[in-house]
């Protein structure tokens, strides 16, 4: 069994298809064909179910998956820990972010990071909190950005900052006035939020439970900006991170004092994953560029 070929199994397994797979991987289709149909004989079990110009995993595909999956890893590890012993400091990073951070606060933090460590390729992830702790999973992303707390024993994370809610409402609205409210001054108010696959949407949703408050959902999207334009046409009110709490036209932002308003960001990684110096210096830095991003008593 050779590397290369847990490498064509994967990129197969994950794109579905042989020539997707190939292209991946930057290898003509034929070659990768073969390889794979070495592989199968070596285990002396099919690994894909061969459909027209699609590859679905078979049962034993299926189990095969996070055993290739954790070898890549394994040795993938290794590298980098004889790469730090020599003191390598070069390197890719893939970096994972929920796509209610990425338009905020990344792009300043990467172009500050480029500037000081051009040594250092950073590729940026955006995807919802579940697809981004599989990328973790399976070794196609080294850290993540994101909202704390996650579930899984086998992520370690570290808090950067804490957030404060803010109520979104239309500038002629009768709370636009005020310096600050509660979050029960919003009930009986419609209420515009994010998606289900969005975590803030559950932060959302979490803080008016403990605050007593049921709120009427009567639009959902996966983007702030489509809320923020909802709430500026007087549709509803909404709830948003104070990060995107810009100003915009027929919006108000109105800082929640609610105690529970808030939402913690950190970075999560796999706990058995051995950071890369490239790896340790992003994230590091990432940490000294949240700090002023700290409330205190949040």
């Amino acid at each position: 069994m050779e590397l290369h070929q847990l490498r064509y199994f994967l990129a197969v397994a994950r794109s579905g298809s042989f020539t997707r797979g190939a292209a991946q991987v930057r290898v003509a289709q034929p070659s990768l064909s073969q390889q794979i149909l070495k592989l199968e004989d070596e285990l002396g079990a099919r690994l894909f179910d061969r459909l027209g110009r699609e590859a679905r995993l078979t049962s034993f595909g299926r189990a095969f998956l996070p055993r290739a999956e954790a070898i890549l890893r394994d040795v993938g590890d290794a590298i980098v820990e004889i790469r730090e012993m020599a003191g390598d400091e070069r390197g890719r990073v893939v970096l994972g972010v929920i796509p209610t951070i990425a338009p905020y606060c990344l792009p300043e933090w990467l172009a500050t990071f480029a500037r000081r460590h051009s040594e250092v390729s950073v590729s940026v992830l955006e995807e919802t909190t579940p697809l981004l702790l599989d990328r973790l999973r399976n070794g196609t992303a080294d850290a993540a950005l994101l909202a704390l707390p996650v579930p899984g024993r086998e992520f370690a994370t570290t808090e950067l900052f804490r957030e404060q809610f803010y109520a979104a409402v239309a500038v002629e609205h009768p709370l636009a006035s005020l310096r600050a409210i509660s979050l029960r001054q919003l009930e009986g108010e419609p209420f515009l939020l994010l998606k289900e696959d969005h975590c803030f949407r559950e932060h959302a949703l979490a803080a008016c439970r403990r605050s007593r408050l049921h709120p009427r959902v009567v639009f959902e999207s996966g983007q702030f900006s489509s809320v923020l334009a909802m709430v500026a046409a007087k549709a509803g009110v909404s709830l948003v991170p104070r990060m995107a709490a810009e100003k915009r036209s027929g919006v108000r932002f109105v800082p929640v004092e609610d105690a529970a308003a808030f939402r913690r960001i950190g970075i999560a990684r796999l706990r058995r994953h051995y950071p890369s110096r490239a790896q340790c210096l992003l994230l590091d830095h990432l940490a000294a560029s949240a700090l002023p991003l700290a409330q205190p008593g949040l």
